[in-house]
């Protein structure tokens, strides 16, 4: 996917602290509301599942949270349960897929060195297919 914005630049943050639930520019802030089109796998209140364009595997979809937050550890500095609802998600799509049994990956990157290629949070749930260590 094409980033967003560049990943130095933190999300915008409203005067509460937290960050903003959507931010203009952002690819998947535009996937959650329905402005940019996506394969839509799970749709719930606080996050969204879609595949990926690119796909590394013969499941991978994307799990993001509907409000805005650039990576991982800003949303586990939250701490309001979303992290836990992120990967409650991802379960919910490798039962779906039929991958559960079999084995996945889910994968959070984060920063630019980590791979992290679109500034909101989003965990990769892989399977379908013997996943090899190290990853990359």
């Amino acid at each position: 996917m094409s980033p967003d914005r560049p990943l130095g630049r933190p999300a915008p943050r409203t005067t509460s602290g937290h960050y903003d639930r959507s931010v203009p520019d952002c690819l998947f802030c535009g996937i959650a509301a329905g402005q940019i089109p996506a394969t839509i796998m799970l749709d719930g209140k606080r996050t969204i599942a879609f595949r990926d364009i690119n796909p590394q595997a013969p499941t991978h979809v994307l799990v993001v949270p509907r409000d805005h937050f650039p990576d991982v550890a800003a949303l586990a500095a939250a701490g309001d349960g979303l992290l836990d609802e992120l990967v409650g998600t991802a379960r919910e799509i490798a039962v779906t897929e039929g991958i559960e049994a079999s084995g996945y990956r889910i994968v959070f990157n984060t920063g630019q060195d980590g791979g992290q290629t679109v500034g909101h949070v989003h965990a990769h749930v892989l399977g379908g297919r013997p996943m090899t260590w190290p990853p990359g």
